[in-house]
């Protein structure tokens, strides 16, 4: 994912995080922001990403947003 897709994404995520759970989102999304560019971003982070943020996601928009990670891990798969 390149930069603007990664901000996009991160975005996304923000806005549908719960309320005082930004800052702890944005972390982890940067971190796996810095090992995608490092290369070293696997399909293990990502398994270990999804619960991570599940437990910080507005429950409302749980299915949203595992849809669009579910999309995005796809798409990684492929490389």
């Amino acid at each position: 994912m390149d930069k603007q897709g990664q901000e996009k994404f991160l975005s996304f995520i923000l806005e549908r995080v719960q309320d005082g759970k930004e800052d702890e989102a944005r972390a982890i999304l940067k971190e796996n922001f810095r090992k995608q560019d490092e290369g070293t971003f696997s399909q293990q982070e990502i398994q270990e990403f999804v619960p991570k943020m599940i437990g910080l996601i507005k429950p409302e928009r749980l299915e949203e947003v595992q849809a669009v990670v579910r999309k995005f891990s796809g798409d990684f798969g492929n490389r």
